[in-house]
């Protein structure tokens, strides 16, 4: 497909799911019922890096540090792209910012400090739940929450212990991080993750991803083993798209959510892929490594509690390179040693979490 149509594709199936929307809004409010909405997302960063050389990491090769001039500048305008992107998921129907965003690609905590005290996002009184990576390049995975609605109770950063193939070495690379809370009383649990990259080609870096899955599966084994009802979100860059033997064999992950079973995993972004939609792009072939799956219990059709409304892939027109080679993909931060002016090389996705509001 090419890349003008997909936007153009995106653009209907957002009118679509809008006028959803609001025809059950309309219907709710005939009814005199009340729904209450949430939004829940995941973003690659790209690459958000401070302007500090840390001597414990190689963050020197980070694309920040090859610009030569004007780099604080370059750092601030960096940090206010991602706000404004944050700022804007999920507002259109919620009229509000995330409830929780799962994050990746940032250095440290010290970053994503700078993006939730930018102005757009100050007012939001975000927490942070980070932990330092093992991975080499030091980038790490993190969450992001407002605190007025939602109130960590454990958080626990899970290491993924991979080796190559061909040398036996350890492959440092992110850990998985798992946070448990409360979404207004409600407890719900969120993965983030970052798989291994494909790196040294597709089949050669599978085993990698298939192992990060199976971690990825044992948490939430783990977390149904105590409550086989427990409301799971697991979001990420996967590294692999949603019919990879990673998300549909490891994961076992379901494109029909009618055929999810009490311990299962629902993928709405299986759906999405196969109709030609993706959250980066590569050589005018798109993939869909940006993905927010969901358990069982979140798709029951009982809305006296916080249940799946639907997923999407946020992708507006600032968000989408206009000009050359690169027309039409996503609108990255760093090109050929320079900083574009742009926000990631990823759409970031979210999910709606809708709830009804009794009298």
């Amino acid at each position: 497909m090419e890349l003008n149509l997909f936007v153009i594709k995106m653009n209907i199936l957002r009118l679509y799911f809008s006028i959803l929307f609001l025809g059950i809004i309309t219907t709710a409010t005939a009814q005199e019922k009340k729904f209450k909405i949430h939004t829940i997302a995941f973003y690659n960063l790209e690459n958000l890096f401070d302007t500090i050389n840390d001597p414990t990491k190689f963050d020197e090769f980070s694309p920040i540090m090859e610009i030569q001039t004007n780099r604080a500048n370059v750092y601030k305008k960096k940090v206010k792209n991602i706000a404004r992107v944050i700022a804007d998921i999920g507002f259109e129907l919620t009229k509000n910012t995330p409830a929780i965003i799962g994050v990746c690609e940032v250095e440290n905590k010290t970053v994503l400090e700078d993006v939730v005290n930018d102005s757009l996002l100050f007012h939001k009184n975000y927490g942070i739940v980070h932990y330092d990576a093992t991975d080499f390049r030091g980038i790490d995975v993190a969450l992001l929450y407002q605190k007025k609605l939602f109130t960590p109770i454990t958080t626990s950063n899970h290491e993924l212990k991979i080796y190559d193939d061909y040398t036996s070495k350890r492959v440092y690379t992110r850990g998985q991080l798992l946070v448990s809370g409360k979404l207004e009383g409600e407890l719900v649990h969120i993965i983030v993750n970052h798989w291994p990259s494909r790196r040294g080609g597709e089949a050669r870096s599978r085993p990698k991803r298939n192992a990060a899955a199976k971690l990825s599966k044992r948490l939430v084994d783990s977390i149904q083993n105590i409550n086989p009802y427990a409301k799971v979100f697991i979001m990420g860059d996967l590294n692999d798209n949603p019919t990879n033997h990673s998300v549909k064999n490891v994961l076992k992950a379901k494109k029909d959510r009618k055929k999810v079973g009490l311990k299962g995993i629902y993928n709405p972004y299986e759906t999405y892929f196969k109709d030609g939609f993706g959250t980066t792009a590569y050589r005018d072939s798109w993939s869909l490594f940006d993905q927010i799956m969901l358990t069982k219990p979140l798709l029951e059709k009982d809305f006296s509690s916080f249940r799946f409304y639907q997923a999407g892939i946020f992708n507006k027109q600032y968000l989408i390179n206009k000009n050359g080679q690169y027309k039409g993909y996503p609108y990255r931060s760093f090109s050929n040693g320079q900083f574009t002016g742009g926000y990631s090389d990823h759409f970031p996705v979210y999910t709606y979490v809708i709830k009804e509001i009794k009298k």
